[in-house]
């Protein structure tokens, strides 16, 4: 499990056509682009999918299409989450998991469940999972923080719980996890930003926004960090930085959407209620993506 999702994973966006239609077209691109350009992973139906805007049958849609598509070449990371348990549970069911390497599945939102809520969410999933599970930690956007007490309970007591995808934005709350984890437990970034303090701490890696439209320097400045060399990630690192904080100025995936357009991968469509980036923000990718050489 531990080479399976170590080193830079690429939260995949859907891309659409301008009537908002699935473009497998586009999608095909952004896989052989993130692969090319270093990826170790696949997430597939992550936040950064849009995935509250799609249908069921449109998620196993592009759940069969990225699987076959990636043709065993990365470990594929599929997102099964929600705030109702036993529906959480029921959906895994929905997809062919051959091609899968593990599930990461968010804190339940807008119901704001008590830790010990959170602790028997996870534990229910686990015991039904037939793959590893991720857990992931994103109170920005679910109303909850999962604390770092209950992301430890969790990893010492059950098994199938294989990592955290944590994007609690707090350093003190990701080290007293690297700090406690037992063997085996990963760590991930679950922001672009802070992926390189966090393997310097001890983790393992980032699940990334980012990596969709700048896989080459991005993927490169993770593995410096897993080997040790902080000095040229850093380099790396402060390339990336105007474009990687513009992608959520507006809210991901619209940055990320808008920064892709400009580099002709895809359209820059979202499904309401999302709507498509500003024209001041096109002008700022388009201007950093040539003074970084990040084309």
């Amino acid at each position: 499990m531990k080479n399976s999702i170590q080193g830079t994973g690429v939260a995949l966006v859907t891309p659409f056509k301008k009537n908002t239609d699935i473009d497998y077209d586009a999608l095909g691109r952004l896989i052989e682009n993130v692969i090319a350009g270093g990826a170790d992973y696949l997430l597939a139906l992550g936040t950064t999918a849009e995935t509250p805007t799609l249908t069921k049958e449109e998620k196993k849609d592009i759940v069969k299409y990225i699987t076959r598509k990636n043709d065993g070449r990365l470990p594929v990371m599929l997102g099964v989450g929600g705030n109702n348990t036993a529906e959480v549970i029921g959906c895994m069911e929905d997809y062919d998991m051959d091609g899968i390497s593990s599930i990461l599945s968010v804190t339940p939102y807008y119901n704001r469940p008590s830790q010990k809520g959170l602790y028997e969410h996870y534990k229910a999933i686990a015991k039904e999972s037939p793959k590893p599970v991720v857990l992931y930690n994103v109170p920005g956007r679910t109303g909850v923080n999962m604390s770092a007490e209950t992301t430890l309970k969790l990893a010492h007591d059950i098994e199938n719980v294989a990592a955290i995808k944590e994007a609690s934005g707090s350093l003190s709350q990701i080290s007293y996890i690297l700090r406690d984890r037992p063997d085996g437990f990963m760590v991930i970034s679950g922001n672009d930003n802070m992926a390189l303090p966090l393997i310097a701490l001890g983790g393992d890696g980032v699940i990334s926004v980012a990596a969709n439209a700048f896989p080459e320097k991005y993927c490169r400045m993770v593995q410096l960090c897993l080997t040790g060399d902080f000095a040229g990630a850093s380099l790396l690192q402060m390339s990336l930085l105007g474009c990687v904080d513009s992608l959520f100025l507006e809210g991901n995936p619209v940055g990320i959407k808008t920064a892709l357009s400009v580099k002709g991968v895809m359209e820059s469509t979202v499904r309401l209620p999302l709507v498509q980036g500003s024209d001041d923000l096109r002008r700022l990718f388009e201007e950093a993506i040539i003074k970084y050489e990040l084309c």
